[in-house]
C-alpha cells in the first residue's frame, strides 16, 4: 500500500515536535473489535456489520490494526468473507482482553518528532469511572511489552499514566493549537487534584503546543464522555472549524449549542478561523428506555484522502452534513457510514477509531 510521501498543501507543519492534525498523512488506523463479553452482546451482528464497513473503508486507504479478544477467528472469518482478498494483507491482529470498543479513548496519541513517532500513553478510567476500563487501559502496555510489538508499532513509548485523559477530548490543528472542553477536562472524576491552569500546562508540555482553546458550552443528551470535543467541534484544514449547530429553539440542546457557537465566533474573530456548521440530527431514542442518544456528525474520521462520516438514517440531515463536510475538506472524498448501531452504546465513528501518523504502523 502506497502512503503519501509528504504533506499536501493543507499539511504545513514545520515544527520539529508536534501533535499532528488528523489529516496529516497516516500509516493506519486502530479498531478495537466488539465481542460477546461486552455490552455489545445483544447487538453483535449489527455492530459487526458496522465495523466491517468501517474496516473496508479504512483498508482502501490505510493499514488497519485490529485489537481482538483471544478468540479472533470469528473476526478473521468476517473479514475474509466480506473484505476483498487484495486488502487482507494490510490487516494486523493483536490479541488481548478488552472491556469495550472505543479506541479513540484508550489508544496511543502520537507525537511527531525529529527522531520519529512518540507514542503517548495516558490513563483511561472509563470516562470518570462510569464504566469498567481496566482491560482497555492495559491495551497499550500489552502492545509495548509484546514480542509482536516490533512487527506492529514503531515509536518511542512515553508514559503519562498518572494523568487521566482520552483522545476524544482533544483536537489539534497541527500548528501548535489544541481545542478541548472544560466540562470534560475539569470533571472531578478525572484529575481532581489539578486546576485548569495545571491541566493546561500539562497539555502544552505533553503535546509541545503553544495554546489551548477551551470551549465552555455545548453538550449532547445521552453522552457519557462529559462533552468530548470530537462530538461538538473539530479542526479542519485551512483554519476551519466544523461544529454542531442547533437551529430548533424547542430542542433541549438549543441554548448550550448556541452559547458554544457564540464562543466559537469569538475565536473566529480573534484567530481568523472559518466556521462551518453541521446539523444536529433529529432525536434518536433508545429502544429500551426512550432516552435520547448522542448522535452527532462531528464524530467523523479523517483518513488518507477521505473523511468517513457517520450517518443516522436521516436523508435530509445526512445529506446536509455531507455537503458541509465537503466544504471543510474540499480535496477529500466524503464517505458515509451508517452508525445508528454505534450510538446505541453512546459512541460513533470517531470514538471507535484511532489514526496513526506515517511511521507508526510498520
Amino acid at each position: 500500500m502506497q502512503l503519501p510521501e509528504a504533506a499536501g498543501p493543507e499539511q504545513t507543519e514545520i515544527r520539529s515536535t508536534f501533535f499532528p492534525a488528523e489529516w496529516f498523512p497516516q500509516s493506519g488506523v486502530q479498531l478495537t473489535w466488539p465481542h460477546a463479553a461486552t455490552d455489545w452482546a445483544d447487538l453483535l451482528d449489527e455492530v459487526d456489520d458496522c465495523f466491517v464497513h468501517i474496516a473496508l473503508e479504512i483498508l482502501v486507504r490505510n493499514e488497519l490494526l485490529l485489537i481482538v479478544t483471544p478468540e479472533p477467528e470469528r473476526i478473521k472469518g468476517l473479514l475474509h468473507e466480506r473484505i476483498p482478498s487484495r486488502l487482507l494483507p494490510h490487516v494486523r491482529y493483536f490479541e488481548c482482553p478488552t472491556n469495550d470498543t472505543w479506541s479513540r479513548d484508550h489508544a496511543f496519541l502520537t507525537l511527531m518528532t525529529e527522531a520519529g513517532p512518540c507514542l503517548l500513553d495516558f490513563c483511561f478510567n472509563g470516562w470518570g469511572n462510569k464504566f469498567p476500563a481496566d482491560l482497555d487501559n492495559a491495551i497499550n502496555s500489552h502492545l509495548v511489552n509484546s514480542h509482536l510489538s516490533d512487527c506492529l508499532l514503531r515509536g518511542t513509548y512515553e508514559s503519562h499514566l498518572d494523568f487521566v485523559f482520552e483522545g476524544g477530548s482533544i483536537e489539534s490543528d497541527g500548528q501548535g493549537t489544541l481545542m478541548t472542553t472544560s466540562e470534560c477536562l475539569l470533571s472531578p472524576q478525572r484529575n481532581p487534584d489539578l486546576t485548569q491552569q495545571q491541566i493546561e500546562e500539562r497539555l502544552l508540555r505533553y503535546f509541545h503546543a503553544e495554546r489551548v482553546l477551551w470551549l465552555d458550552h455545548g453538550y449532547l443528551a445521552g453522552d457519557d464522555t462529559d462533552s468530548h470535543i470530537d462530538t461538538l467541534a473539530r479542526f479542519c484544514p485551512n483554519n476551519t472549524i466544523a461544529y454542531v449547530r442547533c437551529t430548533d429553539s424547542a430542542d433541549e440542546h438549543y441554548e448550550a449549542l448556541r452559547a458554544m457557537e457564540q464562543q466559537l465566533r469569538s475565536m473566529e474573530a480573534e484567530g481568523g478561523y472559518h466556521l462551518i456548521p453541521l446539523p444536529l440530527p433529529a432525536p434518536i431514542l433508545d429502544l429500551d428506555d426512550g432516552h435520547r442518544l448522542p448522535a452527532t456528525y462531528a464524530n467523523f474520521l479523517v483518513v488518507n484522502g477521505a473523511v468517513l462520516m457517520p450517518t443516522y438514517g436521516q436523508p435530509v440531515n445526512d445529506d446536509l452534513a455531507r455537503a458541509q463536510l465537503q466544504k471543510a475538506f474540499p480535496k477529500y472524498d466524503i464517505v458515509p457510514i451508517d452508525c445508528r448501531v454505534l450510538i446505541r452504546q453512546h459512541g460513533s465513528l470517531h470514538c471507535s477509531t484511532m489514526q496513526y501518523p506515517v511511521g507508526v504502523l510498520s
